[in-house]
């Protein structure tokens, strides 16, 4: 089953980004700062990312990816998330964690298409590509970390860092 929903998501999400890129190249690049100012270093930083300016391929098999996406960015759920989030940041970078956003439901960005949250949803997708927890709640920093935790490739990398602990 799980092999579907990663098949399934991947084609969705490559359909549905072609349209994306498309509309995004005829636009001027808007960054948060000057492009003499270098990106973050998702190494060093936890990445708040907007799913509408996000191509998620990308992060296949390098991040880990915490999503939170409500109908609106008002809600408080919404808001005490990315504040949990915050709170256990450089955790999260350790962990090979980068969150993605969506507030907006209008913009239709691809990733709301595939996740199709009702409402306020936290979701994590592994490394691999497969969505491993999906929760219409907040959730504490602590929570997640023990979710990721859990996973398979998660272990591999702990034995592989600290090779001493098999």
């Amino acid at each position: 089953m799980t092999r579907i929903w990663t098949l399934v998501f991947t084609l969705i999400f490559s359909a549905s980004l072609g349209a994306t890129e498309a509309h995004d190249a005829t636009e001027p690049a808007v960054e948060a700062g000057t492009e003499a100012e270098a990106a973050p270093n998702p190494d060093e930083v936890l990445l708040f990312l907007d799913a509408r300016e996000t191509d998620v391929r990308e992060f296949i098999w390098t991040r880990r990816l915490i999503v939170v996406m409500a109908e609106t960015p008002d809600d408080p759920q919404f808001t005490r998330q990315l504040e949990a989030l915050r709170e256990r940041d450089m955790e999260f970078v350790a962990r090979d964690g980068v969150v993605i956003f969506d507030a907006h439901p209008q913009d239709r960005s691809p990733l709301r298409q595939v996740m199709r949250p009702r409402g306020f949803m936290t979701a994590i997708i592994d490394k691999d590509g497969e969505v491993k927890a999906r929760r219409p709640a907040v959730r504490s920093g602590r929570e997640l970390m023990a979710v990721i935790d859990r996973f398979p490739t998660r272990r591999q990398e702990v034995l592989e860092r600290l090779p001493s602990g098999r």
